[in-house]
């Protein structure tokens, strides 16, 4: 049996969050040393503070400042922590009241070992040593054997409040194709496109799914297809990819659904040799390799008459 394929795969994005009077409260105060909460109607202390009573629905902005000391109330803990994490060394998640507060915060405690750890511990604040208005202003937990810290009294009004905020989302994991889509793409480094026909209703996939989605029965028979294919759909792109160097293409650029010939499933893929604006379903399209690409690196008209809206409507 053939090699089954897998690689790393990393899914970013940066989130970019505007925050209202609450949020921009709580963390304006983390940049300035100070915790804030948020009082509900009921006389209860929410840290973190949010906008809407989880209980009543009702809108609530009566900010009250507690202390950066507290207790564990539960905890797991992290033997290998990941990439972002708040520390490079093994350490404690914990859920802590703080002192005045009716709930509990989430967040990182630093500890020597889980034999260190406990619920109902005290703990505090380790502020981080430069703060922009963000979580992570609190650098972690530590151990606290001293008195609970008093509140300063702050107001919870700000000269410069903390108005947005921009969080990268992102997504490590390790991708395998499986045996279907590895054959898929060891083909297209032949130059070659390679589906798999469906037992039962006898549909070519492109690419192969290992199963065909119509009868759920298990594909291997193997089907050459194209080269050349049928535009189905396309769309113009008009916003330009950043930090991607293999999508570095000057904008306007078209993506569509092609229907290799051959094939009962279009796939997608870039359109170039033609003005975006030329662009048109049932274009007749073929592939065009750069050299070592084991993909096409974009389709081109064949120069052949458009292909009959009959001859791929099912396909769209």
């Amino acid at each position: 049996m053939p090699e089954v394929l897998k690689a790393p795969l990393v899914v970013e994005f940066p989130f970019t969050r505007s925050l209202g009077p609450v949020q921009s409260a709580f963390l304006s105060g983390l940049r300035d040393r100070v915790i804030l909460g948020v009082k509900t109607t009921d006389g209860r202390t929410l840290v973190p503070p949010v906008e809407y009573d989880p209980g009543t629905a009702e809108e609530i902005h009566d900010l009250v400042e507690v202390a950066p000391t507290g207790t564990v109330t539960t905890w797991a803990w992290n033997h290998a922590p990941r990439r972002g994490q708040p520390l490079e060394t093994p350490f404690a998640w914990v859920l802590v009241r703080l002192d005045g507060a009716d709930t509990a915060l989430l967040h990182a405690l630093d500890a020597p070992g889980p034999d260190a750890v406990r619920t109902g511990m005290r703990v505090r604040v380790r502020w981080a040593e430069d703060r922009v208005g963000a979580i992570t202003d609190i650098a972690c937990f530590e151990p606290h054997d001293g008195e609970p810290a008093e509140p300063t009294g702050h107001s919870g009004e700000f000269e410069d409040p903390v108005t947005g905020i921009v969080a990268a989302a992102r997504l490590d994991y390790t991708y395998s194709p499986g045996r279907a889509q590895t054959a898929y793409i060891n083909a297209l480094a032949e130059h070659r496109a390679v589906g798999e026909r469906c037992p039962s209703c006898r549909k070519v996939y492109v690419p192969p799914r290992g199963a065909c989605p119509t009868c759920g029965v298990a594909t291997s028979e193997q089907v050459e297809v194209g080269p050349g294919g049928t535009v189905t759909t396309f769309c113009i792109v008009n916003i330009k990819a950043a930090h991607t160097a293999n999508l570095d293409i000057e904008v306007p650029y078209v993506y569509a659904h092609i229907a290799l010939d051959g094939a009962d499933l279009a796939l997608h893929g870039r359109i170039g040799g033609i003005p975006y604006d030329q662009v048109r379903m049932g274009l007749r399209v073929e592939p065009v390799w750069t050299e070592g690409g084991r993909y096409p690196d974009h389709y081109r008209p064949t120069g052949e008459p458009d292909a009959d809206y009959e001859a791929y409507k099912e396909l769209l």
